[in-house]
């Protein structure tokens, strides 16, 4: 029987991780090592652990231990001596190792693979930081600083290089057939092509029917795109696999809603109602927006186009000679706008809600703010595709997310039943 005593004392006792490295602590006070710096315990300790597996993994290519060989192999292959090499590492810097070789140069190290340089953690760094916004000659300097290691600016080049093609096939991967809605938006990136000039990369953002978030793709544009830019966008997403789309919300994109009923007719294309709001108060004096915003909200939330109707009429008549330009711009708007006002309630907060697109750009924009501008387009896309493979590593975002839509994904199943996969009539 286990007494309070016997777990006590399991207890107390430490782990063998704790144990041996209890040890090494000891042993590099008593030979007055330091824990880092170039000489200190930790890149001893790296060097010890890597030259220990490597090793190990000579002992099972060989299938004997060193100066153990059977007297009947069946390969007169042994070791033949170690060559140096130097790694980067994370946590260490530099490290020189001895890698072990055989006789017939038949072994392949998988630790420390030939003709690697630097350990797999380093490239996620370069990665993580080239995602934030930092410069190749930053991500240098802060392996010198943190580190210690020199790490050229042409090295780093090549390591963020590596993911042009990881980002060809993402941009390729097939996509759901049927979305309940995708939103569209641009974010701003200077780019250096003789001069530095601003441009725009949009940013497709679907919403699957299980109420899973993705962004879909990213394409670069010029400033002035029309229907033969958006055409090209959304054949490309429909040639991946996507046969149909609810809703497709977006912020007046010249030449998008007219191009949507050519490649998905059944599409109803919403205008972003909090970017319309946005820019309400944009073309205004700051002592009117407390009025403005009472005056809006009886449009918006209105329970049918007639209502809004009048009560678009009513704000004309207060703010039209003070404020034309706002009219026009609901004026202009109000074929994309009104759509959403026939759907139920739940339909209509998460079309309203930019929450699909606010916290990816506020990524974006934080990465492109770091960095200034890019020395071109491709990189700018680069960056952006980073920051997007490193969205929420842990999935809690996605899961709050699927939580928040799934009121709306039931009404979205009744309104829609007749397109929903697995009717009749999909």
């Amino acid at each position: 029987m286990t007494t309070l005593e016997d777990v006590t004392k399991k207890r107390a006792e430490p782990s063998a991780e704790a144990a041996a490295a209890a040890e090494l602590v000891r042993l590099a006070k008593e030979q007055g090592l330091s824990l880092t710096g170039p000489d200190g315990l930790l890149k001893q300790f790296t060097k010890t652990v890597l030259e220990t597996a490597l090793n190990e993994e000579m002992t099972e290519h060989l299938g004997h231990d060193k100066n153990q060989a059977p007297p009947e192999r069946e390969s007169s292959n042994i070791r033949n001596g170690t060559r140096s090499k130097t790694v980067l590492t994370e946590a260490s810097g530099h490290v020189p190792i001895d890698v072990p070789r055989d006789r017939e140069g038949t072994f392949e190290p998988q630790i420390v693979k030939k003709r690697q340089r630097r350990l797999n953690g380093v490239d996620e760094i370069v990665l993580s930081l080239y995602a934030k916004g930092l410069t190749t000659g930053e991500i240098s300097a802060h392996f010198a600083e943190i580190y210690g290691a020199s790490v050229s600016k042409e090295t780093i080049s090549r390591i963020t290089d590596k993911v042009l093609e990881e980002m060809q096939d993402w941009a390729a991967r097939p996509l759901d057939e049927v979305y309940a809605a995708i939103f569209i938006d641009a974010i701003v990136v200077k780019v250096r092509d003789g001069q530095v000039a601003n441009r725009p990369i949009y940013a497709a953002i679907g919403v699957s029917l299980d109420g899973h978030r993705d962004v879909l793709g990213l394409w670069a544009g010029t400033g002035g795109e029309g229907a033969k830019f958006w055409m090209s966008v959304l054949t490309d997403i429909r040639n991946r696999g996507t046969r149909d789309v609810f809703f497709l919300v977006c912020d007046g994109l010249k030449g998008l809603p007219e191009v949507v009923e050519n490649v998905w007719p059944a599409t109803t294309v919403q205008t972003c109602v909090i970017h319309l709001i946005r820019n309400t108060f944009r073309l205004s004096s700051r002592q009117h927006w407390d009025a403005l915003k009472h005056d809006l909200k009886p449009i918006y939330t209105a329970p049918t186009e007639a209502a809004a109707r009048a009560a678009f009429d009513d704000l004309a008549d207060r703010w039209g000679k003070q404020y034309p330009a706002i009219i026009r711009l609901w004026n202009n708007a109000w074929q994309e706008f009104i759509p959403f006002l026939d759907y139920d309630t739940e339909i209509r907060r998460v079309l309203c809600s930019t929450n699909a697109i606010e916290s990816l750009n506020a990524r974006y924009r934080r990465a492109v703010k770091a960095r200034g501008h890019f020395p071109t387009e491709a990189a700018a896309l680069k960056c952006l595709y980073l920051v997007t493979r490193s969205l929420d590593p842990t999935g809690k975002g996605q899961a709050r997310w699927i939580t928040r839509w799934k009121p709306a994904l039931n009404a979205f199943a009744i309104t829609f039943a007749d397109r929903w996969p697995g009717s009749e009539t999909y």
